[in-house]
């Protein structure tokens, strides 16, 4: 049975992956200091043991994206992945800006309310952008940081300069087209066959959630993640592993050395074989890094 807060177009999932970790998506009402009005937010827990991993996923994505990553870290381990703040299954409230800074703010009482102790945290293409992120404001809860080919070094969307009515709407209304979508998700993978049908439901679902076209405008209209200052990501004090798929051709594969000079205590580890979404075209060897990362000393 799936969760009765996800749209009904969820029966259309196909592959075992999907389809138990769509089962599996709980909620909780998370009070932060955005709204007077608890945000009803979308999570997934499985395992127990070791540091707590959390999973943030990409833009304009949900925890459907660790569908297969999550299975192999959860095994031994504590795993988490959320939806953020105006994205995936998470209400979208009025009256709130839907903002990097926003994003941050509901995660980190997420965090507290929920886990409430250090945390590896990793971060997908613009997830890592927001591990970036809420490691620097918040570096006591986070012991080690992953990125896997991250967002952070170009900042802005493309999208912002066409975030004014009457185009706002047929912005978000071209995003949700499904052959749109196809071809970005095709892009995703060096492994063409990966971009299936079932690839495309996971990518789409989110899309029918209520005011996801208003809060994707908020957030662009915001700026998004602005390009961090190498003098900035150099304060990164954690451990942290950089993960890139050695073909990836939607951030390509130059920002992947830059993070690795930028960030002191940082190794860089290739995906081979793979484009921009390792923990899915890739994700048991994607899930062995990160464990093998967990019990570095």
């Amino acid at each position: 049975m799936f969760p009765n807060f996800l749209p009904t177009a969820v029966g259309q999932l196909t592959e075992p992956a999907s389809i138990a970790l769509a089962q599996s998506i709980q909620t909780a009402a998370i009070a932060t200091p955005l709204t007077n009005q608890a945000i009803t937010t979308t999570f997934v827990k499985q395992g127990s043991g070791g540091t707590p991993i959390l999973l943030i996923h990409g833009f304009d994505s949900s925890v459907l994206e660790f569908r297969r990553l999550l299975p192999p870290l959860s095994k031994d381990h504590e795993t988490w992945a959320v939806d953020l703040l105006g994205f995936g299954f998470t209400d979208r409230l009025s009256g709130i800006t839907y903002s990097p800074t926003a994003i941050k703010t509901h995660l980190y009482y997420f965090w507290k309310s929920l886990i409430n102790q250090p945390i590896i945290l990793v971060g997908a293409s613009m997830g890592g952008a927001t591990a970036i992120d809420f490691t620097l404001t918040y570096p006591e809860v986070v012991k080690k940081l992953v990125l896997i080919d991250s967002a952070g070094l170009a900042g802005g969307s493309p999208l912002s300069k066409f975030m004014f009515p009457p185009l706002d709407y047929l912005a978000t209304q071209f995003l949700s087209n499904l052959k749109v979508r196809d071809r970005v998700s095709r892009l995703g993978y060096k492994n063409q066959s990966l971009a299936s049908i079932d690839a495309l439901s996971c990518g789409a679902l989110h899309l029918q959630m209520p005011s996801w076209n208003q809060a994707l405008i908020s957030f662009t209209k915001s700026g998004g993640y602005s390009a961090f200052r190498v003098e900035t990501i150099s304060q990164i004090v954690q451990p942290t592993l950089i993960l890139w798929g050695d073909s990836d051709k939607i951030l390509g594969t130059g920002d992947a050395m830059k993070f690795k000079m930028a960030i002191p205590h940082s190794t860089l580890t290739w995906i081979q074989n793979c484009g921009h979404l390792p923990h899915l075209e890739q994700p048991q060897i994607t899930a062995e890094h990160i464990l093998d990362f967990q019990v570095e000393l």
